[in-house]
């Protein structure tokens, strides 16, 4: 397995550098980058460290994995060669697929799960398209114009948005393959078996208007975790961290520091 030596790692700035590291991971089409502005808030108190997975944002150059298993795998590599032993998890998206899969594989190190945007089943039922449309459609296309056209979807008010320009230029860094190969994996996975092995405290945090991950995925999340809390985020859709940051950090940092 080769390690990604592509994570961006933001230091605390004060006392907050004895609380465990908060490790973010993205989803689809995503990258380190979309956590800059959340990194940057909670500099004061968190050590982040936003991962790269391969394929995808600053890692587009590494070959990725063919399942939801083996990314879960590659960040545990990643962590392990950074020295991080107990840490809280942050998983986005297809990020919060993997995230299961890390808390699954490596309990013990995880203090607290954060599930974000995500749901238990891969294939996603009632998306707003099937992943076979988007697979069919990323070949027809190419990244740059399926990351413009699935980045609109994450959004509230779509193109319109000021995060827009930012989402769809980091999921355009994608590497055609992995983009291709992500969307089989997570076809492929079926998380919901795992669930009550994630004995950690966890957060469910969900925009109410998510047309990727809708409330049957969440509900499923929030009432099979053994010790999960459920955030929704009103008037927000699939990049609530970017839609309402503020709330969303707040949300976030009540958890963590509970």
């Amino acid at each position: 397995m080769t390690v990604s030596r592509d994570v961006h790692l933001r230091p605390a700035a004060t006392s907050g550098a004895e609380a465990l590291p908060v490790v973010l991971v993205h989803g689809y089409l995503g990258g380190s980058a979309q956590w800059s502005d959340l990194e940057a808030a909670l500099a004061g108190r968190f050590r982040t460290v936003a991962i790269d997975l391969p394929g995808f944002g600053r890692a587009s150059r590494i070959s990725p994995p063919t399942s939801i298993e083996g990314f879960a795998e590659h960040v545990i590599a990643d962590l392990d060669a950074m020295g991080i032993d107990r840490f809280n998890l942050v998983g986005h998206s297809m990020g919060g697929m993997i995230a299961q899969e890390i808390a699954r594989r490596i309990a013990p190190r995880i203090g607290r799960l954060v599930l974000y945007g995500t749901g238990p089943i891969g294939s996603m039922p009632d998306r707003f398209e099937p992943i076979g449309v988007s697979l069919d459609r990323l070949l027809q296309d190419g990244v740059a114009v399926t990351a413009r056209r699935i980045a609109a979807t994450w959004l509230l008010h779509g193109e319109a948005h000021p995060a827009f320009a930012t989402l769809s230029a980091i999921g355009a860094q994608a590497d055609p393959w992995a983009a291709q190969t992500a969307l089989t994996a997570m076809a492929a996975w079926d998380g919901r078996a795992g669930l009550p092995m994630l004995t950690m405290p966890s957060l469910v945090i969900w925009g109410d208007r998510d047309r990727s991950y809708r409330w049957a995925q969440v509900e499923q999340l929030w009432t099979n975790l053994p010790a999960a809390s459920l955030a929704v985020i009103p008037g927000a859709s699939h990049a609530a961290h970017a839609e309402k940051p503020q709330i969303f950090r707040l949300i976030l940092e009540d958890f963590l520091l509970a």
